[in-house]
């Protein structure tokens, strides 16, 4: 898997699900626009009528993020 900043290079796909040419791309939790692309993709999906364990995936993703004690000002990307 090929991602999007090589300083996450060492994130691995144990199982081999990912092909080794596909583009990944990571947002962490402490990036400040997480949440708001969090929230854009949850909404993209329920337009298209996507799958809803998809949403409730991004839900539950949402209540993570929203409780990640802030250490630090958010990182700019």
């Amino acid at each position: 898997m090929k991602h999007a900043r090589a300083d996450y290079d060492r994130i691995q796909d144990p199982a081999g699900l990912i092909p080794t040419d596909e583009p990944v791309f990571l947002i962490r939790g402490q990036d400040q626009y997480c949440i708001s692309t969090l929230l854009h993709y949850r909404d993209l999906v329920l337009k298209d009528g996507g799958d809803m364990k998809i949403v409730h995936a991004i839900n539950d993703h949402l209540q993570l993020v929203a409780n990640w004690p802030r250490r630090k000002a958010p990182d700019m990307p």
